[in-house]
């Protein structure tokens, strides 16, 4: 039985939540990330490895997802891959966050077909963008 409300096909947690998962391997970001998302009325999963993402995503389902491309254990885009295997619904609920200024870290996001921020990012356009990304949180803020 879902616990969260039906909306056009994608759910919000009970409450209208956003169930978020941030992945980064840097502790610190996960945090900033996970209480910015908070503060904006989500709910924050991390995980500061894929192997510990791709646990969350089998044992839970995520409104959104938010990576970094060059997690250690797995690159970015492999990892949204995965993911959007597991959750099909995360190929249009998902953004990338990077350092990475180089050429090939553009294409290899560009090639997942979603947003992205490079680091230092301001906190605000994340949750924005999170927020965008899920439909039924735009139908019910409406």
């Amino acid at each position: 039985m879902a616990t969260g409300q039906e909306r056009r096909g994608e759910r919000v947690n009970a409450g209208g939540r956003i169930r978020v998962l941030v992945v980064d391997d840097e502790p610190a970001i996960c945090r900033a990330l996970a209480i910015a998302l908070e503060r904006a009325g989500c709910e924050a999963v991390t995980a500061t490895s894929g192997d510990a993402a791709l646990l969350v995503l089998r044992a839970t389902r995520v409104d959104a997802m938010v990576l970094d491309l060059w997690v250690p254990d797995v690159r970015g885009d492999a990892l949204f891959h995965l993911a959007t295997a597991l959750q099909p619904h995360l190929r249009r609920q998902s953004m990338f966050t990077t350092a990475d200024i180089t050429e090939r870290a553009d294409i290899l996001i560009r090639a997942c077909g979603v947003p992205y921020v490079r680091k230092p990012f301001v906190l605000a356009d994340v949750t924005d963008t999170v927020r965008a990304l899920v439909p039924a949180a735009r139908s019910a803020q409406a």
